[in-house]
């Protein structure tokens, strides 16, 4: 590393953003659960040393990302999470911004998604072959078309369906409620800048894919942690190039 690039400024970050990171920060601080009640805006405001607007927009993403609830009239709430795993604990320890918990979360999926592989190509119906192979298609045209939206869906889809095909229901709440700190993690902590494999990933999909139909669990094991670890790689770029440029 050179001089340079050990001392370049740190990237921008819109100020809604540095506050919900700063509000989740707060909630794991007061040891707040779901259901409790938390500060009013004004009171986030005066404490964080913003706008009560800045506020607002943050307390907008966590809402999106089912963190946390306001009722108008009635103040704002820790989000419940009433997930299979309990997916309101994993909520309240887990902070997007911190790389370690990132870090944690990627090992976790490669652990319960290779599982999930395994599973499904032993145990997948013809009709859920089709849901998976659908969802890999909806990856590839969203790719193809430049998309981002529909790729994200398909491969929302893509990873819900393998995890349906394990029959394992354990392994479905696992792998859904994953994804979903993943997407905080991105939304949040990298402001949506993760996605730069598409390519690689719909690749990835269709080995995946046809390791599962063929019904060789092994395969499709390799393929499930070849994915996760490229995803992870991925990760690591992007926050490489938010700290050094």
């Amino acid at each position: 590393m050179d001089a340079d690039a050990a001392y370049a400024p740190p990237a921008y970050r819109p100020g809604y953003e540095v506050v919900a990171e700063k509000i989740l920060e707060l909630i794991a601080e007061l040891e707040l659960r779901p259901g409790d009640r938390m500060p009013t805006e004004n009171e986030l405001a005066a404490r964080m040393g913003t706008s009560r607007t800045v506020v607002r927009e943050a307390v907008k993403i966590l809402s999106a990302l089912g963190r946390v609830r306001a009722h108008k009239g009635r103040g704002l709430y820790v989000a419940n999470d009433e997930g299979m795993l309990g997916a309101s604990r994993w909520g309240g320890f887990f902070l997007p911004t911190d790389l370690d918990h990132v870090y944690m979360l990627f090992e976790f999926r490669r652990v319960q998604e290779t599982a999930a592989a395994r599973y499904a190509a032993t145990r997948a119906t013809p009709a859920e072959l089709h849901t998976i192979e659908a969802a890999a298609e909806m990856c590839r045209q969203g790719h193809l078309t430049g998309q981002a939206a529909l790729f994200d869906q398909g491969d929302d889809d893509f990873h819900a369906a393998i995890a349906a095909a394990s029959h394992n229901q354990f392994l479905v709440a696992a792998v859904r409620e994953a994804r979903r700190l993943q997407r905080q993690s991105n939304i949040i902590g990298l402001h949506g800048g993760v996605g730069s494999h598409t390519a690689e990933a719909v690749e990835e999909h269709a080995a995946l894919y046809q390791a599962i139909r063929r019904g060789d669990p092994e395969a499709a094991a390799d393929a499930a942690a070849v994915h996760v670890e490229r995803t992870l790689e991925d990760y690591r770029r992007e926050i490489q190039r938010r700290v050094f440029g």
